[in-house]
């Protein structure tokens, strides 16, 4: 059988693999009885030549060259968890075969990104902060959601999915991705549009840019600036996409505006940030991606995939060197 093992922090293992899991992962592998943390690593490492895969999830360390040698056998990785780019690199150049669960992490914040976009359609964000003593005859009201343009910041897995979501509401879905073909865009039933035009056009616009050096501070004042009256801004993507500090200037100079933050940067938000005193900001504490039970589903896809790997049949979701370079 597959000589597996876990490397990742305990506690994080059995959040996701629990007794019914780990008893399936048994039944295909000969699994280590004992999980590797990863500051056990380098004193497990003589106990490990055999190993030909591991699982991981969040809190994978990034394995060293020399720790890369003392792993001969190692021939894949399955990472229950979403982005990868913080151990890949090395293991895809020795061709290692790469898995991530990001896809199934996507699924909890589409749906959570469909949440907020009908609500904030309806106006209801606004709404509620209005909604009291001498204003509550006059509190905003959106333009609700039939035909209206909802914007979207990149189209990878979450975009996609929140594409996907979107098609029972009738809603024009406008997308900024400059991977994004004219082909495909017409396949997937929106409009493809500048960053300008996202932000100018939109009355709800999220972004679910990837975070990498070429989308760091992407998203100025003077894009903010462009949102129509009463506008919303979503954010479950990454906060280093964003100048903060400019979304703060135009989020006092337009009290119109509102911003469903689940991620800043720093992460999480300082206590002095001014994001905490503006009444149009509305933050929660990263909660979009998968949590507690949700998390359960990377653990089966990744499950999945391994069968699927045993068998020599495709994989659905392994990750390339060439996919690094545009993905979360």
């Amino acid at each position: 059988m597959t000589s597996a093992a876990f490397l990742a922090p305990p506690d994080t293992v059995h959040r996701l693999f629990d007794a019914p899991r780990l008893k399936r992962l048994a039944r295909l592998a000969q699994l280590r009885p004992e999980i590797i943390a990863p500051a056990q690593l380098e004193a497990t490492l003589p106990e490990l030549s055999a190993l030909e895969v591991i699982f991981s999830t969040w809190g994978m360390p990034f394995l060293t060259e020399s720790q890369l040698d003392a792993l001969p056998n190692l021939r894949a990785v399955f990472y229950a968890a979403g982005s990868v780019q913080s151990f890949a690199r090395p293991l895809l150049e020795r061709g290692i075969i790469v898995v991530s669960a990001w896809q199934a992490n996507a699924v909890p914040v589409s749906e959570f990104t469909l949440a907020q976009i009908l609500l904030a359609t309806k106006g209801y964000f606004r709404n509620t902060r209005e909604f009291h003593g001498t204003k509550a005859r006059t509190a905003f009201r959106g333009p609700g959601s039939y035909g209206e343009e909802v914007a979207l910041l990149g189209a990878g897995a979450i975009g996609r999915r929140v594409i996907a979501l979107l098609k029972p509401f009738a809603l024009k879905v406008l997308v900024f991705d400059p991977f994004l073909s004219e082909e495909d865009a017409v396949a997937l039933g929106v409009e493809k549009v500048g960053l300008d035009a996202a932000f100018s056009r939109g009355f709800v616009v999220s972004n679910h840019l990837a975070n990498n050096p070429q989308t760091v501070g992407m998203l100025t004042g003077a894009h903010f600036a462009k949102l129509r009256p009463g506008a919303v801004f979503i954010n479950t993507g990454r906060g280093q996409t964003v100048i903060e500090s400019e979304l703060v200037a135009t989020l006092k100079a337009r009290p119109d505006l509102t911003a469903l933050l689940d991620v800043t940067w720093p992460e999480p938000c300082p206590l002095d940030s001014a994001l905490w005193e503006l009444p149009g900001v509305r933050l929660s504490s990263h909660i979009a991606g998968s949590l507690n039970d949700e998390t359960r589903r990377m653990a089966d896809w990744c499950l999945d995939e391994f069968e699927c790997w045993q068998a020599g049949e495709p994989l659905r979701y392994a990750v390339t060197l060439e996919m690094l370079e545009t993905m979360a």
